[in-house]
């Protein structure tokens, strides 16, 4: 245990704002009031900092479907050249596609009758609203169009892991706001082990009872086994819980575990689930190392997440 003198060792400070402050000096204050989130979030720009200032480091950015539907898409697109590869759900094909082939998501509110928007044909995500012709049949009509191309074209396998799925889709797509383009142009793997989840997973399933095409789930599981053991250091920026983060840090439990880590979650740890579970518990299993980097963030991702990045100039 420290002593009292160590543990009364840094004094909270008061924040002095002032007008035209940059984002990262605000943030830097906040360093020194001390106190919660905003001493966490602090924290966890500073570890973000130093893990993609690490060369050696193979840097991991993981985040659930749901902030896709945000305006975070952008964020997350200009961010996936910072990182080594993105572990995320099939959801996040369906809205970035949507997105990229002109869908319209529409801010909305949490208090609504639902019933209502079953009638007039409205899906809700929270508080965005998705009407249905923006969203199924945008994905419908996208997948449709780029996986035809991809089947007559000469290169094409006949089996493909979910990451060379989403390679071949981002060599297709126009749109620059969109984060399966942007991987495939900075060659950032995106693993994606929920693949069947979701809109484009149903699309992949229709598309193989009447074309010789097979997904090889486990070619990715391999790949993410072999990044483990062939990077001795290893990062993690992971916005929400659930298979996401769990991939990313129990194929690093097989290294020894994450070296730097960042966690931003929303789920309370008190229903013992894997979104809840705060990196400390992490390490009981060796999925982050003992003494690694690592912070958790309780906050929203719309707020967290665009203050982190613009804080640590990931732009």
């Amino acid at each position: 245990m420290a002593s009292k003198k160590e543990m009364l060792k840094y004094s909270v400070k008061d924040i002095k704002l002032k007008k035209g402050m940059r984002v990262s000096e605000l943030v830097d204050s906040m360093k020194e009031m001390g106190g919660f989130s905003g001493q966490h979030m602090a924290d966890g720009i500073d570890i973000l900092k130093r893990m993609l200032g690490d060369k050696n480091s193979y840097n991991y950015l993981s985040f659930p479907a749901d902030i896709v539907s945000t305006g975070l898409r952008g964020a997350l697109a200009s961010s996936v050249k910072y990182f080594d590869a993105i572990i995320t759900t099939c959801g996040t094909f369906d809205h970035d596609i949507a997105r990229a082939h002109g869908g319209i998501y529409s801010k909305g509110t949490f208090e609504v009758n639902d019933n209502d928007l079953l009638h007039e044909g409205i899906y809700r995500l929270g508080n965005v609203f998705i009407g249905k012709d923006e969203y199924g049949l945008k994905v419908e009509e996208s997948f449709n169009k780029i996986m035809n191309y991809i089947y007559t074209s000469r290169d094409y396998k006949k089996e493909y892991s979910p990451s060379e799925l989403a390679f071949e889709f981002g060599k297709r797509m126009t749109d620059q706001g969109s984060i399966i383009r942007q991987a495939y142009l900075n060659k950032v793997p995106i693993f994606t082990p929920g693949i069947v989840d979701g809109a484009f997973g149903t699309q992949l399933t229709l598309f193989s009872q009447d074309h010789d095409f097979s997904l090889n789930v486990l070619k990715d599981e391999l790949a993410l086994s072999n990044l483990s053991f062939d990077n001795k250091t290893t990062g993690a920026l992971m916005v929400g819980g659930g298979i996401s983060k769990h991939h990313v840090i129990w194929w690093n439990q097989f290294k020894g575990g994450l070296d730097y880590a960042i966690y931003v979650t929303t789920a309370s740890q008190y229903d013992g689930s894997l979104s809840g579970a705060r990196l400390t518990e992490a390490v009981s299993w060796g999925k982050i190392k003992e003494k690694a980097r690592y912070v958790t963030i309780d906050g929203d991702a719309t707020i967290v997440l665009p203050v982190m990045l613009a804080a640590a100039d990931i732009v």
